[in-house]
C-alpha cells in the first residue's frame, strides 16, 4: 500500500512540477512506440498478403474499415474516460476515477460482443458494404472472420490502454500494445506462408495478437499494480459519469464512425475503377499510419498532462504544454513528410506482387497519395494537437468538430466532386485536401479555448 501511495505521489509531482519538456516526452514516447508497432503489424498483414495478388491486398484494405468500426465501439468510451480520469486524478478523486474506468471497460466489452454476433451473422452483406468487389469478396470474408471474433477484446483494450495513460502508466500501455504487435509480425509469415493459410492466416494472427494484448493490459488491474481499480463492483451508470464519457468521447466515436463511412465510400469508388486502385489507396493509407501514429502518440502523451494540470488549476502549465507540443508536432511532421515523400516509390514497390499493368497502376496511385498527404502533414499535426488540447480541457464541442473534420466534414464533401473531376487522381488527393481544409476549423477553436483558459484563470487566481 505504501508503494502505491509513493507511486501516486511521484506521479502527481511529475505532472504538476517537472519541466513540461520532460513530462510530455516521458508520457508520449511509450505511446508513440506502441502506436508504431501497431502500424507495423497492420502493414505486415498487407505485406505478406500482397504476394497473393492485388485482389488479396485489396481485401485487407477493405477490412481496414472493419478495424475502424471496432475502434469506434471502444474509442468513445476510452477517450472520454481518459479525459475524465485525468481530471479526477488531478483533483485527488481516485475512487471516482476507478468507477469511470470500470464502467467504460464493461460497456466496451459488451458493445464489442454485439458487433461479433451481428458481424458473423451478416458477414457477406457486411464486407460488400465495406467496399469488397466481386473479385476480392471471398478474401474479405476470410480476413473478417477471426478479426470479428476478437472484437470484444479489441474494444475493451482501447479503454484499458487509454486509462493506463491517464494515470501516467504510459510504459505499461506500450508493453500491452507493443508485444501484441510484435507477436502479429511473427505469426503472419508462419500462418500466411508457412501453413499456407493465406488471408485467413493474416486474420488469425491479428486476432491472437489482439487477445494477447488484452491479457497484458488487464494484468496490472487484476493484480492491483495500477493506481486505478477495475472491477464490476465499481460500475456506475450515474448521470455524471455517462455524461462526461459520452460528451468528450463522442468526438472520438464520430471520428471513427466518419472514418468508417469515408473508408466505405473511398473503397467503393476506388473499387469501381479497379482492384489496383483500391489496393494502392489502401497500402498508402497504411504506410501513412506511421507518421500519423507518431503524431497521435505524441498527442496522447500531451492530452493527460493538459487534463491533469487543468484539474489541478495549474493554468500556466496548461499553456506551456500546448506551446511545446505544437512546435514539436509541426517540426517533427515536416521532417517525416520530407523523408516519406522522397522514398514513396520505393516503399510502395514493397507491396507490389508483380510488374504487371495493374500493379503499375497501384504503384502510381499509391505514391501520389503518399506525397500529397506528406505536403499536408504539418497541418495535420498541428490540428491534432489542438484537438487533443480541447479533449484535455473537457471542451467536447471543440474536440468533436476537429476529430470529425479530417475524415468527415472536410473529407466527404470533397470526395465526390474530386473523384468526378479527376478519377483515381482525385481519390488519391482528397485526404490531403481535407487536411488543409481542417486548418480553417482549428484556428477559431484554439482562439476560443485560450479565451476559456484566461477567463477561468481570472476567476481562480493562484
Amino acid at each position: 500500500m505504501k508503494d502505491k501511495q509513493l507511486h501516486q505521489q511521484q506521479r502527481r509531482q511529475m505532472m504538476l512540477n517537472d519541466p513540461i519538456s520532460r513530462v510530455i516526452p516521458k508520457m508520449a514516447i511509450p505511446t508513440i512506440v506502441a502506436f508504431l508497432i501497431n502500424s507495423i503489424y497492420s502493414l505486415a498483414d498487407t505485406y505478406f498478403v500482397s504476394s497473393l495478388g492485388d485482389s488479396a491486398t485489396a481485401a485487407v484494405s477493405v477490412n481496414a474499415s472493419l478495424d475502424q468500426l471496432i475502434m469506434m465501439c471502444g474509442s468513445m468510451l476510452a477517450i472520454g474516460a481518459n479525459s475524465y480520469i485525468a481530471r479526477l486524478l488531478g483533483q485527488g478523486k481516485d475512487e471516482k476515477a476507478s468507477q469511470v474506468l470500470s464502467t467504460a471497460f464493461f460497456l466496451a466489452f459488451s458493445i464489442g460482443a454485439l458487433l461479433t454476433v451481428f458481424g458473423l451473422i451478416f458477414m457477406t452483406p457486411m464486407v460488400r458494404l465495406l467496399g469488397a468487389t466481386p473479385t476480392c469478396e471471398q478474401y474479405s470474408v476470410e480476413y473478417a472472420t477471426y478479426v470479428l471474433m476478437a472484437a470484444p477484446f479489441m474494444a475493451s483494450s482501447f479503454v484499458m490502454n487509454q486509462c493506463l495513460r491517464s494515470e501516467g502508466s504510459a510504459t505499461l500501455s506500450m508493453v500491452g500494445m507493443g508485444f501484441g504487435g510484435i507477436l502479429n509480425c511473427v505469426l503472419d509469415p508462419i500462418f500466411i506462408i508457412g501453413m499456407n493459410m493465406g488471408v485467413t492466416g493474416a486474420s488469425l494472427a491479428t486476432a491472437i495478437s489482439k487477445l494477447v494484448s488484452f491479457i497484458i493490459l488487464i494484468f496490472p488491474y487484476i493484480t492491483k499494480h495500477s493506481l486505478l481499480r477495475l472491477t464490476i463492483r465499481f460500475v456506475r451508470f450515474s448521470r455524471d459519469i455517462l455524461l462526461e464519457i459520452i460528451t468528450v468521447g463522442s468526438s472520438s466515436m464520430f471520428r471513427s464512425g466518419l472514418a468508417v463511412v469515408s473508408g466505405i465510400l473511398l473503397n467503393n469508388m476506388a473499387g469501381d475503377i479497379s482492384d489496383a486502385v483500391l489496393a494502392g489507396i489502401g497500402v498508402s493509407t497504411k504506410i501513412m499510419m506511421f507518421p500519423f501514429s507518431i503524431i497521435l502518440g505524441f498527442g496522447s502523451g500531451f492530452q493527460p498532462v493538459v487534463g491533469f494540470n487543468w484539474g489541478a488549476k495549474r493554468y500556466d502549465r496548461v499553456r506551456k504544454s500546448y506551446r511545446f507540443s505544437a512546435w514539436v508536432a509541426i517540426i517533427g511532421a515536416a521532417v517525416m513528410s520530407t523523408i516519406l515523400a522522397l522514398f514513396a516509390d520505393r516503399i510502395i514497390m514493397l507491396f507490389s506482387a508483380s510488374e504487371q499493368e495493374q500493379s503499375a497502376q497501384m504503384l502510381e496511385i499509391g505514391a501520389l497519395c503518399i506525397r500529397l498527404q506528406c505536403l499536408a502533414l504539418p497541418i495535420h499535426a498541428w490540428v491534432a494537437v489542438v484537438n487533443m488540447f480541447c479533449t484535455g480541457l473537457g471542451n467536447a464541442w471543440g474536440a468533436f468538430i476537429l476529430a470529425t473534420s479530417r475524415q468527415g466534414t472536410c473529407f466527404i464533401p470533397l470526395l465526390f466532386p474530386m473523384t468526378a473531376l479527376w478519377g483515381e487522381y482525385g481519390i488519391a488527393s482528397v485526404q490531403a485536401a481535407a487536411d488543409v481544409l481542417s486548418l480553417l476549423l482549428a484556428i477559431p477553436i484554439l482562439i476560443i479555448a485560450n479565451k476559456k483558459i484566461r477567463g477561468v484563470e481570472r476567476q481562480n487566481p493562484v
